[in-house]
């Protein structure tokens, strides 16, 4: 059944309410652009009826503001009801261009800074919404998933926190290790791919690609990482190779054992244009590294496809590479803040997430399956044929 169908025979959960935090605000607006035209152009029978009030709108976005004392200390509040609303919140914790003053100097808000104003603004509601879902792309603290030693579990405590305010269900992408959810058994957590985006995003601006098993492969940069490939891999039907990172457990630089080398088992990737793909960008260094091994097996364009791009030690390596010919292009999503020198670049190519966000808010908050959008087998195979057919077009 058509999807504008299934939203018309289902009645909302409750109002829509977006509350995008400052972290996320341009990818909030996005979000709500899609969901204003849409609903606006569904045509509804039942607009008219109490349990459609307020369904279709000029906007979905709710005042809520998080400001600041001058000593640093915080407060959410909402400037106006949220009583009955299906709230929808959504935060960047990964966003390091905003500040706040502390004690008279300017602080980078970190992603302890924009948890906590998250929690403020779930206060602030009260326990007055009818639903509350948390969109949260980069998992906080998701890179601390297990436990080595006497160490602390703050991605699975921030879990039991958030449902224990009365969250029910959390939105989060390609979570660095999806059994952080065993956390929270009782309450829904979707951990979504952008495997459907990145092969759109790669097909619209590279127009030479030939897909197929003489031709092409995906690379695992790490064991990590091996299950995205295979996916891709086998949706794509093109053969997969992976790295794994040898390292010395003698030392400890920076929190972690130094990487030794990157071993390479695979077949050969002569000629083939590969696309490494990963969960996030931190670094850049072992992108690089796994870029470097697979040219110098003669491999004909390198494409690095990431979820996520931090990029925390700048861009030098990385410009330095694409002049080399080390790197063709690399992607990455709008789920994290992107810097204006990123979006600069001339080997970067934006992957945008706001429809695929608007599409599960829209079908969440009409209580509908989500099944069919986070399986993208026969989205992606259709865009395929559309290049392949030189029909592919931008939507």
């Amino acid at each position: 059944m058509p999807r504008n169908d299934v939203m018309l025979e289902t009645n909302p959960v409750g109002t829509l309410g977006i509350i995008p935090l400052k972290s996320c605000s341009e990818l909030g607006e996005k979000v709500n652009n899609y969901l204003v035209e849409w609903r606006n152009a569904r045509d509804n029978a039942h607009v008219g009826t109490l349990d459609f009030a307020g369904y279709q709108r000029d906007s979905y976005l709710l005042d809520a503001k998080t400001p600041r004392f001058g000593s640093g200390e915080g407060k959410g509040v909402l400037n106006e009801s949220v009583r009955g609303y299906d709230l929808f919140l959504m935060v960047d914790v990964c966003n390091n261009s905003l500040e706040y003053s502390l004690g008279g100097l300017k602080n980078r808000m970190s992603p302890d800074d924009h948890y906590q104003d998250l929690k403020r603004v779930i206060a602030a509601a009260g326990g007055k919404a009818r639903r509350i879902t948390v969109i949260m792309p980069f998992l906080y603290e998701s890179r601390q998933h297990k436990r080595s030693g006497r160490e602390s579990l703050d991605c699975a405590l921030m879990l039991q926190e958030l449902t224990s305010m009365g969250v029910e269900n959390i939105i989060t992408f390609d979570a660095h290790d999806p059994r952080v959810q065993n956390a929270i058994p009782l309450n829904g957590f979707e951990t979504v791919q952008a495997s459907y985006q990145f092969i759109k995003y790669l097909l619209l601006n590279v127009d030479d690609l030939q897909i197929d098993n003489d031709h092409m492969m995906v690379i695992s940069p790490d064991e990590g990482a091996t299950s995205r490939a295979i996916y891709l891999s086998n949706v794509l039907g093109v053969d997969m190779g992976m790295f794994y990172k040898r390292r010395d457990y003698s030392k400890i630089i920076d929190g972690r054992n130094p990487i030794v080398a990157h071993e390479f088992l695979g077949t050969n990737v002569e000629g083939k244009d590969v696309m490494i793909i990963d969960d996030m960008i931190s670094s850049g260094d072992s992108i690089l590294d796994v870029a470097k091994e697979l040219k110098k097996r003669k491999a004909k364009r390198v494409f690095a496809a990431s979820t996520f791009g931090l990029f925390t030690n700048g861009f030098k390596k990385l410009d330095e590479a694409y002049e080399n010919g080390i790197i063709d292009k690399i992607l990455t999503t709008n789920l994290v803040y992107q810097s204006p020198e990123l979006l600069s670049k001339p080997y970067y190519i934006n992957v945008d997430m706001s429809k695929y966000i608007a599409l599960l808010i829209d079908t969440l908050n009409h209580d509908c399956s989500i099944s069919e959008i986070l399986d993208p087998v026969e989205r992606i195979h259709a865009k395929v044929r559309e290049y392949n057919e030189g029909k592919l077009k931008k939507n």
